[in-house]
């Protein structure tokens, strides 16, 4: 009936939900009381129905939807259900609290202050349990807690046979046990806990039966089947998982075993392989012995002979002889030989205990006798008589005395190298030190089976120990199989330009585009030719001495080069690095400072490059040095002029007279700056001529302060072989400009890595430092001899490139087709010049309005037309 399943209690396993919609459908299906009709009881569904249809009508009636009784019994049944869930988590995480925090001397049952966390309740509770279930407690308060989560989720509670139940009982008491009989079989071992009542009859009745070995077994039964009965795990998986688990750990065992046995192995063949090469290397230490004792007598005499024939007053020192005579003719020496006859040979291996070579490269090249200055030529064809090259003497001479080092301090750094790689597992040796200007150079030899890269790696922890402000590794140095570590000196010495011109690398330099570039790490003066490279790429940071370079640079030409030989053409964005050069007779244009006459300028040379490349073809030749050693030839002969080949539409040849061609050196000192204002027209001008302008003796130079990809570009990149780079702000730039990092490292200051063409070794360089008043007096020096001829077409160019700027940005591109048209027809009507270039109306009216402000046209007055006052070009021709 419908009242006794409204009573009944629910499904511990139906939720909320389902009870709630049964009750609801008992309410409907139940019948109303009613009188009998007829014998028998109206049906549950068809009472429930027109009760429906009553609650309906009256619903509808009165205008509000009709409401269906709720059932209440199964929900609060379900309520309570999950309230005594909750109260039994409460409880069980009390109890918990309670037995974490217990202590024996807190009083049960009086309302005092005690230590446990959970009050003095905590405290009667936890020790109720204690006293009663002893460990067995804790399994307890578990089984609360579950019990309480099964109501909660409204679950229901385990039948009474249940494996919850069975295992519940069965832990319990054995896991009261257990802690006495530990506690009996080792006292001293086993904390005390207390076993409880429970525990305290169980141990003594099981010990009396079965003595202590076999209550323990008997406890150790009982807590297998609890926790199977409560886990629900059969004990053949169990079995079977220990089973696993043993074969697993024997195989691992006796692989371990085996890698013993082999590294055991090992470890005896090497012993016998040292020991063998021990034994020979002895004997070859007595040959190298012998042999070094004859070479440091061969080398005494051969030294005493040049001292009797050559008369100096100044007695020759090195250090590198000095080590060698301070040594004993006992252990092997090295004996390095002249660097007038062979390159130094490759790093040794040394023995423990021996010092370094420390390599003196000044008193090498004071050996060499210092030649006198050469002098200077005159050419008869200067720009206004003969033209006399400046003298050195405007530079600034290097104070006189000779430089010092350290040499304790040297071999100081070289054991602190030593012992700084050694303590991260690099072995190895300092085998050779070459002090420098600015930085020097330690050559460490690592031992055999020690990787490059390790070293490497340690950049930064050397820098630390040798208390240095960047160090940079070669690894390995090219041609040698040592590593090359390169740490800045505690004072550098200045680099002067001078020094470089006077040098013998410069003094023996053929081309006329010999630049000195400063001196290596060793101290010896470096110049490169820009006709070989055959341009050139500088980039570096502010302040690490780029423009100072560019200012060498330009001295060092200025230095070898007349007017008739060389021509030069500056870009300054910037008007402050290069404007002091404006006025000398090597420029072709005026220093151009707008970014729309650089490229107007760039577009220029592009066109002399290929009026040279037409020169070339008419006579035969492939580059502009056999063009003038022809033309030279023909003067000689007394020929004046060639004929240049017909180009299209041409009925007579161009006649071109005979004259030695200058070269031409384009220089760029900020070229970010172009290429944000004219990126395109820059980036074309400088592909074409870097491709093609070899051959016509067009170089370009140039420098920028941020070396990033959109400046310097793939296409400016790829034609640019030869590159040199200042110290840059990060790894990143160093790749943008050197393809690798390195540049990151430097010191600042004129430190620079150059890259030659056609090779990857980066080559370290130490900059000239020439000051204004050196630039000032020569550019004043050559002012004097003459005044610059620059070029008409870059002339030309360069002022209506300046023109179109002084107009403004919004010139239109027809304007000047438009300017033709207005002073041929003498109409200068907005209509007329639409049609005539067919363009819209606006555009026509922006082209005349811009005639206007120009002073081409004159102003609109009521429906006359515009006066044009452009001369016509017949009276333009006539004038010319």
């Amino acid at each position: 009936m419908a009242a006794e399943r409204f009573s009944g209690a629910p499904d511990p396993r139906t939720s909320i939900a389902v009870v709630r919609d049964q009750a609801r459908e008992s309410r409907i299906g139940a019948p109303r009381p009613s009188a009998p009709c007829n014998g028998d009881r109206p049906k549950a569904f068809g009472g429930a129905t027109m009760a429906k249809a009553a609650a309906k009508s009256r619903a509808k009636r009165s205008g509000r939807k009709a409401e269906e009784p709720a059932a209440e019994g199964p929900v609060l049944v379900a309520a309570g259900s999950e309230i005594a869930g909750l109260i039994l988590i409460g409880l069980s995480l009390l109890a918990t609290l309670a037995l974490a925090t217990y202590t024996p001397s807190d009083p049960i049952g009086e309302l005092v202050e005690v230590s446990n966390q959970a009050g003095p309740v905590g405290a009667t509770l936890a020790g109720g349990l204690l006293r009663s279930f002893g460990a067995g407690a804790i399994v307890f308060v578990a089984a609360c807690a579950f019990l309480g989560g099964r109501l909660v989720m409204s679950l229901g509670l385990p039948g009474l046979f249940s494996r919850f139940w069975i295992g519940a009982l069965v832990l319990i008491p054995t896991a009261s046990l257990l802690p006495p009989l530990l506690y009996e079989v080792a006292p001293a071992s086993i904390p005390w806990v207390e076993p409880g009542w429970l525990g305290r009859n169980g141990t003594d009745t099981l010990t009396l039966l079965f003595g202590n070995a076999g209550a323990l077994v008997l406890t150790g039964l009982g807590l297998a089947i609890g926790f199977l009965s409560l886990s629900g795990v059969s004990s053949g998986a169990v079995l079977g998982a220990l089973g696993q688990g043993s074969v697993w750990t024997v195989e691992r065992a006796m692989t371990f075993g085996e890698w013993v046995m082999r590294t055991l192995r090992r470890g005896m063949d090497f012993a016998v392989h040292l020991t063998r090469a021990t034994i020979a290397g002895a004997g070859r230490a007595v040959r190298q012995t012998r042999e070094a004792i004859t070479q440091i007598s061969v080398r005494r005499e051969q030294r005493a002979r040049r001292e009797r024939v050559q008369e100096r007053r100044e007695p020759e020192f090195s250090f590198e002889e000095e080590v060698r005579e301070q040594e004993e003719p006992e252990s092997p020496v090295d004996v390095l030989a002249e660097p007038e006859e062979k390159p130094a040979p490759a790093a040794r291996r040394m023995r423990p205990g021996e010092e370094p070579d420390i390599v003196d490269h000044d008193e090498e090249r004071k050996r060499a006798r210092k030649p006198e200055q050469e002098a200077f030529q005159f050419n008869e064809n200067g720009p206004s008589g003969p033209f006399q090259l400046p003298d050195v003497a405007l530079f600034e001479a290097p104070p006189d005395g000779e430089r010092t080092y350290d040499r304790d301090s040297l071999l100081m750094n070289s054991k602190i190298l030593e012992k700084k790689l050694q303590d991260f597992g690099v072995t190895g040796r300092v085998v050779r030190v070459h002090p420098g200007p600015v930085i020097t150079m330690y050559e460490y030899e690592p031992a055999a089976g020690i990787k490059v890269n390790k070293i490497v790696g340690l950049t930064d922890d050397l820098t630390m120990a040798l208390r240095a402000i960047s160090i940079r590794i070669i690894a390995p140095l090219p041609g040698k199989s040592v590593v090359g570590i390169e740490v800045p000196n505690p004072q550098r010495d200045t680099v002067y330009l001078r020094e470089c011109i006077e040098s013998d690398s410069f003094r023996k330099s053929k081309g006329k585009l010999a630049v000195a570039m400063g001196k290596d790490i060793f101290g010896n003066s470096v110049t490169s030719d820009l006709a070989k490279m055959p341009h050139l790429l500088v980039a570096g940071s502010t302040g690490t001495g780029k423009s100072v370079f560019l200012n060498s640079f330009l001295c060092s030409l200025l230095m070898r080069a007349t007017p008739n030989e060389l021509k030069l053409l500056m870009v300054d964005p910037k008007m402050l690095e290069l404007s002091i050069y404006d006025g000398i007779p090597h420029l072709i244009a005026d220093v151009v400072t707008s970014p729309k006459r650089a490229a107007a300028a760039l577009q220029g040379v592009v066109r002399k490059m290929e009026e040279r490349y037409q020169m070339m073809s008419a006579t035969g030749v492939r580059n502009i040095d056999q063009f003038n050693e022809k033309a030279r030839k023909m003067l000689e002969e007394g020929e004046e002029s060639f004929e240049l080949k017909l180009k299209p539409g041409q009925t007579t040849p161009e006649e071109i007279e005979w004259q030695e061609l200058p070269y031409i050196v384009v220089v760029i000192d900020e070229l970010a700056d172009l290429m944000m204002s004219s990126a395109k027209e820059v980036e074309e001008s400088l592909q074409r001529l870097a491709q093609m302008a070899r051959a016509a003796g067009i170089h370009l130079v140039l420098a920028t302060q941020r070396p990033s990809v959109d400046v310097l570009t793939g296409v400016i990149k790829a034609n640019f072989p030869a590159r040199v780079s200042f110290q840059v702000s990060s790894g990143t730039d160093s790749r943008t400009i050197l393809d690798q990092k390195g540049a990151d490292d430097l010191l600042g200051m004129g430190d620079m890595l150059f890259l030659p063409p056609g090779t990857a070794v980066l080559q370290r360089i130490h900059g000239p430092f020439v000051n204004e008043t050196e630039v000032h007096d020569l550019v004043s020096f050559l002012k004097d001899q003459g005044r610059p001829v620059f070029d008409d077409d870059l002339m030309r160019a360069s002022e209506e490139a300046a023109t179109i700027e002084s107009r403004g940005e919004d010139v239109d591109e027809m304007f000047d087709q438009a300017v033709e048209i207005v002073a041929t027809t003498r109409n200068a009507s907005i209509s007329y010049v639409q049609r005539r270039l067919k363009i819209g109306y606006n555009r026509a009216a922006r082209i005349i309005e811009q005639m206007e402000l120009e002073g081409m046209i004159g102003p609109q007055i009521g429906s006359k037309g515009r006066e044009v006052l452009l001369p016509t070009p017949a009276v333009e021709e006539e004038i010319d």
